[in-house]
């Protein structure tokens, strides 16, 4: 057991995160998203019983977001107007507003088929037991300042 670390971060998710490099990105999906097909050759992490809300938050609580930018990209709702977000959709992008600190404005909606092919380039995937339909994000590692930033 770590201190401070969400229970939720098991020890090979953590170690995929850890491993992640500056822009590579980790989609977290939820449970009929098609992980097996698009995560072939990478990490595939599944989370089953735990919804979307709950595995981002611990995600986030150690995951950088690439700032500036638009770090966090989500599957749009099919057949609805443009600017439509779940009740699920706009709980997680409040979320990246807090614990994050990507607003809105910083958060991408994509098209379904847009977002699978984003998908195939992520690093790895985390899969939840999420039912909500539409329910999966990408987010984009950034970098932790330090004490010798660049000037």
């Amino acid at each position: 057991m770590l201190k401070g670390i969400d229970p939720l971060l098991s020890p090979e998710l953590l170690k995929v995160l850890a491993e992640m490099g500056h822009g590579d990105a980790v989609a977290i999906v939820d449970a009929n998203f098609t992980a097996a097909t698009l995560g072939r050759g990478k990490p595939v992490i599944r989370l089953p019983g735990i919804g979307l809300q709950r595995a981002c938050a611990a995600v986030l609580s150690v995951f950088p977001l690439d700032l500036p930018g638009q770090p966090v990209t989500f599957m749009a709702v099919s057949e609805r107007p443009d600017g439509y977000r779940s009740g699920l959709q706009r709980e997680l992008l409040a979320l990246c507003a807090e614990a994050g600190s990507a607003p809105a404005a910083q958060c991408e909606a994509l098209e379904r088929f847009a977002f699978y092919e984003r998908v195939k380039s992520a690093h790895a995937i985390v899969q939840t037991g999420e039912l909500q339909p539409y329910a999966n994000f990408l987010f984009r590692k950034g970098v932790l300042a330090g004490p010798h930033e660049v000037r």
